[in-house]
């Protein structure tokens, strides 16, 4: 074996050993309890969904499942001050559209400041620096609402996609990890063999950066599904997000406990379900970061 096969085993996360049970008993104690401190509320929630409300206030409270979910669901489904069905619908229309528009450009973007040489790259990627800095979406409320009055688009979903349909942080995310996930004599090597840009980064480009893609994806989809400010101001009442679906059902069900937790584990379950359908590639992404720094 050579010294380079041997130091690239080393880095290797395979080979390295699980460091979490080669740990001390203190360290797994903490670890322990740390995972279960944070759980804890997640499980709390879903089991008081599951309950009615005069379990819910009991003492000791309940700390198994009920037998209630169903009736909780339907009951939450069909309740006319929330509109909780028509927010789940709008919310994921808003945060996939949002989401595949964000990694789509944001992975252009970085292929284009990371491996394209052209006039004006750096003060162009300043400028995307320089929006990360400033609030935007609170300095940008009241010409963004005048901009969708003008549009006739308020109260419309359209409204709540488009101001993020582009994301300053994802275009640097994507530059930095393109820089480090494709080595510039691949791209020459790419454009030797007559290679067009748009082939390049279709075929050289994209399987390169995919981990990186997870993890922009799930940090977009979860930044937009719980989206709160602007779709309350842009929105009405009866055509909401999740969110403000949730708002709006603590505001007239403040009273009903289990409904209000019914709600808030409709809202989690989905960011749930793409955490797990995704997990693996987050996390991959994420180590194969870390191998590379």
């Amino acid at each position: 074996m050579t010294a380079v096969q041997a130091r690239r085993r080393r880095k290797s996360p395979a080979s390295a050993p699980n460091r979490i049970w080669d740990a001390g008993p203190l360290t797994k104690v903490v670890l322990a309890f740390a995972l279960v401190l944070s759980a804890f509320p997640i499980y709390y929630m879903f089991i008081m969904a599951t309950r009615t409300n005069d379990e819910a206030i009991d003492t000791p409270p309940p700390l198994l499942p009920g037998g209630h979910l169903g009736e909780n669901i339907q009951r939450l489904l069909s309740t006319e001050d929330a509109y909780f069905a028509t927010g789940l619908i709008n919310s994921a229309i808003v945060a996939t559209t949002v989401t595949v528009s964000v990694v789509l450009i944001s992975t252009l973007a970085g292929f284009a400041f990371a491996k394209l040489k052209f006039r004006g790259s750096k003060i162009l990627l300043g400028l995307i620096l320089v929006t990360m800095m400033v609030p935007l979406q609170q300095m940008g409320v009241v010409p963004l609402y005048e901009m969708m009055v003008t549009l006739g688009w308020t109260g419309q979903i359209q409204a709540v996609i488009l101001p993020f349909l582009v994301n300053g942080f994802g275009v640097f995310m994507m530059t930095q990890y393109t820089t480090q996930a494709v080595p510039d004599e691949l791209v020459e090597a790419a454009r030797v063999d007559g290679a067009s840009t748009m082939r390049i980064y279709a075929n050289v480009v994209l399987p390169a950066v995919r981990p990186g893609m997870a993890v922009l994806a799930l940090l977009t989809f979860m930044q937009n599904w719980n989206e709160f400010m602007w779709p309350l101001i842009v929105l009405n009442p009866d055509n909401p997000v999740v969110q403000t679906s949730i708002a709006a059902l603590n505001q007239a069900h403040g009273t009903d406990y289990v409904m209000l937790f019914t709600g808030t584990a409709a809202s989690v379950l989905p960011l749930f379900i793409v955490f797990v359908a995704f997990g693996r590639q987050i996390v991959g992404g994420l180590m194969e970061g870390a191998v590379k720094a």
